[in-house]
């Protein structure tokens, strides 16, 4: 690191971690607690923002995630899935 600090420059990360999801989930709208950015590595799921509009991702997919007001958005598991969450500070 020392040869390379722009590297420690990412402060605005709170937290990372991998969750494996072994069932499916069908949320309804909902805003998010936190920012977030997921990097999905197995599995489909399908998102639907507040306007209607869906999209499935897969594994290699990256979304961020930042309706953290208002109705937010709906999540529905299309299969068992695993991804790389990073919570993302203000």
């Amino acid at each position: 690191m020392a040869d390379h600090p722009e590297l420690g420059a990412m402060t605005n990360i709170s937290e990372v971690k991998v969750q494996e999801f072994e069932g499916t989930r069908d949320m309804p709208l909902h805003p998010l607690p936190e920012r977030r950015l997921i990097i999905h590595l197995s599995g489909e799921v399908e998102i639907t923002t507040s306007d209607g509009a869906k999209q499935i991702f897969r594994a290699g997919d990256v979304r961020l995630m930042d309706d953290v007001t208002g109705r937010g958005h709906a999540h529905v598991d299309l299969t068992p899935s695993e991804a790389v969450y990073i919570i993302l500070k203000d």
